[in-house]
């Protein structure tokens, strides 16, 4: 990657990426926390609203689906943030802003919750077809219900 192919993907001119970005870390840097921040606010417009597995389901199919360029993006940052420790702050913000918007009762079962949602988009962006709501809503309920089989509500949660 270098600011001329950011120019030319953009449709800007050569000189635009590095006027507002001075080396590609921060560019870098500035994208994972867009992909972030877009990701994590449209989960968590459904989680910490109290979606339901439906929801939850039609948000991972859109984010493997119509947004799938984006999900893309933040999957190869993350790993470019384990080869450079300089990014990894950035790629954890989203992880950040998901616990400190939900303040789960169980910080266990809600990052058990989010990996399984990081695996659910990663399988969805390698497989044939993506999945749709349909496919991925029973997976949800199941991740949702928790370890014993009953939903927060009903553990008092």
């Amino acid at each position: 990657m270098t600011h001329r192919s950011v120019a030319r993907e953009a449709g800007v001119p050569a000189t635009a990426p590095t006027y507002y970005f001075a080396t590609l870390d921060d560019l870098l840097i500035a994208t994972l926390m867009w992909v972030a921040e877009e990701l994590c606010g449209d989960m968590l417009a459904i989680v910490a609203g109290g979606g339901t597995a439906r929801e939850v389901a039609a948000g991972l199919a859109r984010a493997v689906g119509e947004n799938r360029g984006r999900t893309l993006a933040e999957y190869e940052l993350y790993l470019l943030a384990g080869r450079r420790p300089e990014l990894r702050p950035a790629a954890r913000r989203w992880l950040d802003l998901a616990v400190d918007a939900v303040r789960p009762r169980d910080p266990v079962a809600f990052r058990a919750f989010l990996a399984a949602v990081d695996g659910l988009l990663i399988q969805g962006l390698i497989a044939d077809a993506a999945p749709d709501e349909d496919e991925l809503e029973p997976i949800v309920s199941f991740l949702i219900r928790g370890r014993d089989g009953s939903t927060p509500a009903a553990r008092g949660e």
